[in-house]
């Protein structure tokens, strides 16, 4: 049957279309379906079949009933037998129903549906342990919404519930408000001081929290508002002053630059700074070492030819020529 076709809820006629991969989900569904439609139904799939016994009129002990002698009630009552599994047969794919077709009860057909997809006593013994495990380290992160965190722990309990019906839900409440994040520890010490946990519903709690979120996320929008204003304005205000820095330092730079120029001016003016090509600057300098050369000579006798350390005419001054000689 395609699943897509399959319009069980739009009829009581249909059950719930079996679901393996979702076992627990179709299981719980299907006997809520079927209690709803007819409770010895739901008997006769856990406890077994009707069996065709009367009460004997005189020793008043049950005893089987032949087929011709059975009475109208009792056959009505044991065609709930056929009934319970018509209601299985019509849930179950044919894919699940080769698996099921040598099933003589509708108990033996939902015992092997159970051991095939949730286990026996020691499998599912091993998925409680492996589910209470994820219920006690159960948390709440930061950005997680409420609404997030209460589907996922739902999903905990609810299958902590599907297989061991006698688990108890009096921690619930505790346990959530104990894995929500840290942010929330006002919120949650507000609740444990005013709200009493033992009879404090788990989805009043929810509720109260939901509310307190709205309120959080308003604040933490008005916070961001504020925060992005001031950082508009420091930005701004960095801006104005990195322009004021830049405006002074050009005039401090053209404030120099022209100091340097009138300065080059003033020296040009006077002769200096005139920049002379490189074969004159060198024909000049020869020249002047020439020039120095034939002006050179003798302090005390005139003569050119030698200096004064080297004139042969003795000095009058005796300190003189010692002064000369040192010198």
């Amino acid at each position: 049957m395609d699943s897509d076709k399959y319009l069980e809820g739009q009829s009581m006629q249909r059950p719930p279309l079996f679901e393996s991969d979702h076992f627990i989900y179709w299981k719980n569904r299907f006997e809520t379906y079927v209690k709803a439609k007819d409770l010895d139904l739901w008997h006769i799939i856990l406890n077994g079949d009707f069996l065709p016994l009367a009460k004997n009129e005189v020793t008043q002990i049950l005893e089987v009933v032949p087929f011709e002698e059975q009475s109208d009630d009792l056959k009505k009552k044991l065609a709930k037998n056929n009934e319970a599994k018509m209601v299985l047969y019509n849930a179950l794919p044919k894919k699940e129903y080769e698996r099921i077709f040598m099933c003589k009860t509708a108990k033996d057909i939902w015992q092997s549906l159970l051991i095939t997809h949730q286990g026996n006593g020691q499998v599912n013994d091993n998925k409680i342990n492996l589910i209470v495990q994820q219920y006690e380290q159960f948390t709440i992160l930061e950005e997680e919404s409420i609404y997030s965190g209460f589907a996922r722990f739902n999903t905990i309990i609810t299958s902590l519930k599907a297989l061991d019906e006698g688990f108890s839900s009096k921690n619930y409440v505790l346990k959530f408000l104990r894995a929500l994040h840290p942010k929330w520890r006002a919120k949650v010490t507000a609740i444990e001081e005013s709200k009493d946990l033992s009879s404090l519903a788990l989805d009043e709690l929810i509720g109260n929290l939901k509310v307190h979120e709205v309120v959080m996320e308003k604040d933490s929008e008005i916070y961001k508002g504020k925060k992005e204003r001031i950082k508009s304005i420091t930005l701004k205000a960095k801006k104005e002053s990195s322009d004021d820095e830049t405006l002074t330092s050009e005039s401090d730079d053209k404030e120099y630059a022209m100091a340097v120029r009138n300065f080059k001016k003033f020296f040009r003016r006077k002769g200096k700074f005139v920049r002379q090509p490189r074969e004159e600057r060198k024909s000049l300098r020869q020249r002047d070492e020439k020039k120095g050369k034939s002006d050179r000579k003798c302090f005390r006798c005139g003569d050119p030819s030698h200096l004064i350390g080297d004139c042969p005419k003795t000095s009058r001054n005796k300190a003189q020529k010692a002064f000369i000689g040192g010198s």
